[in-house]
């Protein structure tokens, strides 16, 4: 929760910072972005290939193992077409691309405004952007509020699902206090196989015009 604050409050201050002029001129172009975006990708590839369990984590997948992420992905992505027929402003595709962040708002925040950039404009490109950014850090809040009521109202699965790629840091602890720790294995495995999803499908959807 601290640290979903403390990114919110990174956010705000630097809108207030962009709004007042304080930031150089070679800060607001785009390539700066896209080397804060090189650098959170080699991030994800070392932590990723530096976890120590991930050699026990894919020697037990199985089938029924995958089918957990594979809801998350699938689920999202639909529920994302589904909301894209209220939003007048933004395509189904852009939507997706949004919600295809699941809960990894650094990364995608910055793959939506980076690649899009060149479709729809730079500020545009800067709002969908800040939409993903929103959209994927009250997703994870989300998570860590209503855990307990998603055990109640579904199953042990709820807070998995909900939490996307966050289940394998963020939302674990109230995931293994909330789900159950018969359940911890799953939620690595879940966050993991998520998480390494984001930096392909988001450029994919934003790929479309």
């Amino acid at each position: 929760m601290k640290g979903s604050i403390l990114i919110v409050g990174a956010f705000v201050a630097g809108c207030i910072a962009g709004r007042l002029g304080w930031l150089p001129n070679w800060w607001l172009g785009g390539a700066l972005s896209l080397w804060v975006l090189y650098a959170l990708m080699l991030q994800v590839g070392i932590g990723i290939g530096s976890d120590s369990r991930l050699k026990e984590i894919f020697r037990s997948i199985t089938p029924r193992t995958l089918l957990v992420p594979c809801a998350t992905i699938v689920g999202t992505i639909f529920a994302s077409f589904l909301i894209s027929f209220a939003l007048a402003r933004w395509s189904a595709t852009e939507v997706m691309a949004v919600g295809c962040g699941f809960g990894y708002y650094s990364l995608s925040s910055i793959l939506v405004s980076s690649l899009k950039e060149a479709h729809i404009g730079l500020q545009a490109a800067a709002e969908l952007g800040t939409i993903t950014l929103m959209a994927n850090v009250f997703r994870e809040l989300m998570t860590l509020l209503f855990a307990p009521y998603m055990v109640k109202w579904f199953s042990p699965l709820g807070p998995i699902t909900a939490g996307g790629a966050t289940t394998i840091d963020v939302t674990l602890p109230v995931i293994t206090r909330f789900s159950g720790r018969d359940w911890l294995f799953v939620a690595i495995l879940h966050g993991v196989l998520v998480d390494f999803s984001v930096p392909f499908l988001v450029p994919f959807f934003c790929s479309f015009n």
